[in-house]
């Protein structure tokens, strides 16, 4: 009998825990906060849970806060955790992307960051 209880015990907390994952953003390119001499062509998001790509998006906006990106982000068929947009041509300034992706496991996660070109 104490060893059911302890395997149940046991088998609701790992449930608990795979419940509670969300996708969480693991990197990025350009690098979160950082200054990069040329223009990114691209930006790329990698997290660490996989993507459904109908509900994954990410925007990146200059200072003024207009739309530098190509429009729909795709998500990266052979690595499902991979979001991309593409950039238009980025004159030298400040920049913030803001994403929001739903995981697999159906959470929701946001944020954002900024990057700067040439300065």
């Amino acid at each position: 009998m104490t060893i059911r209880i302890l395997a149940s015990v046991l088998a609701l907390t790992a449930l608990s825990g795979a419940a509670q994952a969300h996708a969480a953003l693991d990197r990025a390119n350009p690098l979160v906060g950082s200054t990069v001499a040329s223009a990114p062509r691209t930006v790329s998001l990698t997290f660490t849970e996989r993507l459904e790509p109908a509900f994954s998006t990410v925007r990146v906006e200059n200072a003024s806060g207009a739309r530098v990106d190509q429009g729909k982000a795709q998500v990266d068929s052979g690595s499902r955790n991979v979001l991309r947009v593409g950039l238009k041509p980025l004159p030298p300034g400040s920049y913030k992307v803001f994403w929001k992706v739903l995981s697999v496991d159906t959470h929701t996660t946001e944020g954002s960051f900024s990057f700067t070109v040439g300065r």
